[in-house]
């Protein structure tokens, strides 16, 4: 997989995380009866995006240099 930078990696986590809490809280106990399982449902799936998005971000390499922009030093 491509190379994320950690600062919009972060973000996407937070999102994720945020929208699933929010989604199950709101499925669980605010909607009507007739869609609670669906909200609650997409909540969880948000919550597993964020946490697809923590390992990548624990995992991810950092971003190495392009070797063939790299001048070579004559010893």
């Amino acid at each position: 997989m491509r190379y994320i930078s950690p600062s919009r990696v972060r973000v996407l986590m937070i999102m994720f995380y945020g929208t699933g809490i929010l989604g199950m809280i709101m499925g669980l106990y605010v909607a009507p009866p007739s869609s609670t399982v669906i909200i609650t449902f997409m909540g969880v799936i948000n919550f597993g995006l964020g946490a697809f998005f923590t390992y990548l971000l624990l995992t991810q390499k950092p971003k190495s240099e392009d070797k063939r922009k790299k001048k070579r030093k004559n010893n």
